[in-house]
């Protein structure tokens, strides 16, 4: 039985993994967001009804407080709980966001 992906995220939306302690907040996402946005190959589910998350793992693969995007950078998360597991949209891997450069303060 194939599982359809749930509703479009949109931006604020709260999403955690299924499996593990991984959760984010949806920065921005495009208006014809059809496919998933998975955690290790499991579709993310909204905060609010995600299973009690198991102990952490000492190799974390997404990061605290880094923003990931996808390759056209229509799509962007925030993790706010690392956890094992990549960030994948559609089946397409997502990779962290470079940060801006500050200005100089000369």
């Amino acid at each position: 039985m194939a599982t359809s992906p749930g509703p479009a995220p949109h931006p604020g939306d709260q999403l955690a993994s299924a499996t593990g302690t991984t959760r984010v907040i949806v920065i921005r996402a495009p208006a014809d967001a059809a496919r998933p946005i998975e955690c290790g190959g499991i579709p993310m589910v909204p905060a609010g009804q995600a299973p009690a998350a198991p102990p952490a793992t000492t190799t974390p693969g997404t990061l605290i407080g880094k923003r990931y995007v996808d390759a056209d950078d229509t799509l962007e998360l925030l993790c706010t709980a690392s956890g094992a597991g990549s960030l994948t949209y559609g089946g397409q891997p997502l990779t962290v966001k470079a940060p801006k450069a500050l200005p100089a303060s000369d």
